[in-house]
C-alpha cells in the first residue's frame, strides 16, 4: 500500500464524533476517559516522538482513535493499541482495516500487561493516559527501564498538569518529590506543552501536559529500583521534617555525601538520593 493510498484511507474514515455516537462511546469517569478529538493536537503529540518510521508505538487507552490516527499518519511502522473498554475496541475496527496490518488492538488492562512482551524493539510508548492510573503506569514502566536499558526508546505521555509538574520539578521546587527523583534518575524529562480542559470531550476540571522521557544509560553500580523507592518514600513521606529525622536510617552516609542533617528532603539532589539508596 503506497503512502498516498494509506493516507487516503485514513482520511476517508468518519469523524471521531461520529465514531463515538455510532458505538455509544460516551466517556466513562470510572475509566478515566477524556477524549482528545482535535486531530491537529493529536498530530502535535505524535510528532514529539520524532521519526517513527522504523519503530513500533504502543498506545494506552486509544478510545475512539484520535491519537492512533495521528501516529499512523506521521509514519509509525506499527501501532499496538491497548484498550480496556470493549466499546472502544469495537469503535477501532474500521481504523484497523484502514491501517492494513499497521495497527493491532489488544483488549486488556494496561496495569496488568507487560508492554515489552507485545513486540520486539525498538519500541516507543505514546499515550493520553487515563488520569486515574497514570502514576502507577509510569512507575511500572520506569521500573522496567531500570531492569533493562533499551526496553523502551522513549515515552511521550500525557498527564494532569500537576503530575507533569511533579515529574520535571527540580530540587527546591514545591512540586519536587518521589516522582521527580525516580523519573529524572532514569530518564531525561521535558515538559513539551500544556493542553487546556476545553481540548477534551468531556472537559476535565484540570489542565493537562505532555511529557517526554528518554531513558538514560545508568552506571553499572546503580541501585535497585526498590532501594530508590524506599529512600524517597522515607524522605518525602515526612517532607517537612529534617533529614536527620525522616532519613535517620541513612544517617551514617550524611557525612560522606556532605549532607547537613538539618536540611529537608526537598533540597537534596537526585544524585544525593541515588547515593543514599546505594547504602
Amino acid at each position: 500500500m503506497s503512502s498516498e493510498s494509506f493516507l487516503s484511507a485514513l482520511e476517508a474514515l468518519p469523524p471521531l464524533r461520529d465514531v463515538i455516537a455510532a458505538h455509544n462511546l460516551r466517556a466513562e469517569k470510572a475509566l478515566g476517559q477524556n477524549f482528545l478529538l482535535d486531530l491537529n493536537m493529536t498530530d502535535k503529540i505524535a510528532r514529539q516522538a520524532g521519526d517513527l518510521s522504523g519503530k513500533t508505538v504502543i498506545e494506552i487507552g486509544p478510545g475512539p482513535g484520535g491519537l492512533t490516527r495521528s501516529l499512523l499518519r506521521v509514519g509509525a511502522k506499527k501501532v499496538i493499541a491497548v484498550e480496556f473498554d470493549l466499546r472502544a475496541v469495537g469503535a477501532l475496527q474500521a481504523l484497523v482495516q484502514a491501517a492494513e496490518g499497521r495497527l493491532t488492538v489488544v483488549q486488556a488492562d494496561a496495569l496488568e500487561v507487560d508492554l515489552a512482551t507485545l513486540c520486539e524493539g525498538p519500541r516507543v510508548i505514546v499515550a493520553n493516559l487515563p488520569y486515574n492510573i497514570a502514576t502507577p503506569l509510569l512507575t511500572g514502566w520506569l521500573a522496567q527501564i531500570r531492569s533493562g536499558f533499551g526496553v523502551y526508546d522513549e515515552m511521550i505521555l500525557m498527564f494532569q498538569k500537576e503530575v507533569a509538574q511533579r515529574i520535571v520539578a527540580r530540587p527546591g521546587d514545591k512540586a519536587y518529590g518521589r516522582l521527580s527523583v525516580i523519573s529524572q534518575w532514569l530518564c531525561e524529562t521535558r515538559k513539551c506543552f500544556d493542553l487546556p480542559p476545553g481540548a477534551f470531550t468531556p472537559p476535565p476540571k484540570v489542565s493537562s501536559s505532555v511529557v517526554r522521557f528518554v531513558p538514560k544509560v545508568l552506571a553499572a553500580e546503580a541501585p535497585e529500583f526498590k532501594a530508590v523507592e524506599a529512600v524517597t518514600a522515607a524522605a518525602f513521606g515526612q517532607r517537612r521534617k529534617m533529614i536527620r529525622s525522616s532519613l535517620r536510617d541513612y544517617a551514617q552516609r550524611f557525612g560522606a555525601l556532605g549532607l547537613e542533617p538539618t536540611v529537608r528532603a526537598e533540597t537534596l539532589s537526585v544524585e544525593d538520593f541515588i547515593q543514599l539508596a546505594k547504602y
